[in-house]
């Protein structure tokens, strides 16, 4: 306990006594992600400068004191969550958009920036931040580098880290190392690429105190179809042939015929059987038409027994065309309350990311469906087709062990197969504390041991003491 006091009272004298919070409320509200694991802290500080930020894991340093960098904890694998007694870091103060350049299309931000603020900003000067995970509202730009976020529109812009230009980090050294890396300039081959190394690195390695990240115009005109398909096969195979043609789609996402059964307590306007797709294209207003006649051949020639179009995103918002694939998670959420057997208790959530190659998709769902069904699991099912990108989600009820047993089952299986099938058991979330096992799970199944040792020499390299969000990844 005086041990305790005594680091709060230094951790005040560097950072201003508001900038530290060591009460009970403030610490369990921080201790928590978005992901059902708790942890627990020593306080929680919010620097409001690079300097201070500096000066923090200096201090840190020396006194061999556990620091945990938090955006808006809105992740999902515990990555954020400390596991230890130490101290949140939460960069949520240090928000200003210092400023942005259409010409050479860069927009630099401080971590605590949400990535929402962010494209409110830009979309006054027709650009945006083409990064959109489900949490956009709340994600920040330093969670979103940290956990290498993706989105709806990754299939034509990428993930983050095809989007960060340049870093500003701080390292948890003696001195407080500031390290600037990159710059505005899309190309940058200056030595080893530590900017990709740092995105997706949770937290692990350093602290962003600034990022330069790249910005595109907002397209002139977006057209959207929502088709539904009896076959999942017949769904894929629409995908496969719109890139056959050449359509350079924007987005492309899907739920399979159970969600959208179950999304439908939602309300959703569209409404029909079956697996549903969703695709977007961005084409010029001249061209609108004909675009979506192309598209409703294309969904028709395959099968699909429902189509609705829209020339506009105005008119798709209009319609609903993305109601179902934006309620995914909400519906996920209704469903559990509802097939609750003690309303007291609230469900918790394992939301699941792996990718496998497209070709693969359709097996893969039908797998996930038979191992739901082995292990009696309530799972939906949705995600990113274009690039392979699952998003099951699971459910159990608080205190149900034979149902929290269940689930972890599952979730073995569901990894196992995403290894199998020549996928990935991470695309979009991370490994935080939740994935540990079954990264090395993949590991071997690559036989990439060898990796995996690299990757800790080089977080020694960085963080020779190991303070900087440590019990993450593995």
């Amino acid at each position: 306990m005086v041990e305790r006091k005594r680091i709060v009272e230094d951790l005040r004298k560097i950072l201003g006594r508001e900038s530290v919070e060591d009460d009970e409320l403030t610490i369990k509200l921080y201790s928590r992600d978005a992901a059902y694991i708790e942890g627990s802290a020593l306080a929680v500080v919010f620097p409001k400068s690079t300097d201070e930020v500096s000066a923090l894991l200096s201090y840190a340093y020396r006194r061999d004191l556990k620091i945990y960098p938090q955006g808006s904890t809105s992740e999902l694998v515990g990555s954020s969550t400390p596991s230890d007694d130490g101290v949140i870091l939460s960069l949520s103060r240090m928000n200003r958009i210092k400023e942005y350049s259409v010409v050479d299309m860069y927009a630099i931000a401080e971590p605590g920036v949400r990535l929402v603020e962010l494209n409110e900003v830009l979309a006054e000067v027709g650009y945006m931040f083409p990064i959109d995970p489900a949490s956009v509202k709340s994600a920040t730009v330093g969670g979103a580098i940290n956990s290498g976020a993706g989105g709806m529109m990754g299939l034509r812009y990428g993930t983050m880290k095809d989007a960060v230009l340049g870093l500003e980090v701080v390292l948890p050294d003696e001195k407080g190392t500031v390290l600037r890396l990159g710059g505005r300039t899309t190309k940058y081959r200056a030595g080893y690429d530590l900017i990709r190394l740092i995105v997706g690195s949770e937290g692990t390695l350093a602290v962003v105190t600034e990022a330069t990240l790249k910005i595109v115009p907002i397209p002139e005109n977006i057209v959207s179809i929502a088709a539904f398909f009896p076959s999942l096969d017949d769904l894929v195979n629409a995908v496969v042939e719109l890139k056959r043609r050449g359509i350079n789609l924007y987005i492309a996402e899907f739920l399979d015929s159970q969600t959208v059964d179950a999304a439908k307590v939602m309300k959703p306007r569209i409404q029909g059987e079956g697996n549903l797709l969703i695709i977007s294209v961005d084409i010029a207003r001249e061209a609108a038409d004909r675009m979506l006649l192309m598209l409703e051949e294309i969904m028709k020639e395959n099968n699909a027994s429902a189509v609705f179009k829209a020339s506009s995103m105005k008119e798709a918002e209009e319609m609903g065309i993305f109601d179902m694939r934006r309620g995914f998670y909400p519906a996920s959420i209704k469903i559990a309350a509802e097939r609750r057997r003690d309303v007291e208790r609230r469900s918790i959530f394992f939301i699941e990311d792996i990718s496998v190659p497209p070709s693969r998709l359709a097996e893969c769902v039908k797998r996930i469906r038979d191992l739901a069904e082995k292990h009696n699991v309530n799972i939906t099912l949705g995600g990113h087709i274009g690039d392979g990108n699952l998003h099951p989600n699971v459910w159990f009820e608080e205190g149900d062990e034979e149902g929290k047993r269940r689930a972890l089952e599952f979730l073995d299986e569901l990894m196992k197969l995403a290894i199998e099938l020549d996928g990935t058991i991470s695309s979009e979330h991370g490994i935080g504390t939740t994935k540990k096992e079954f990264l090395l799970m993949e590991m071997e199944r690559k036989e990439g041991l060898k990796a995996l040792e690299i990757m800790k020499e080089i977080k020694r390299a960085f963080d020779p003491k190991g303070i900087l969000n440590p019990g993450k990844l593995w």
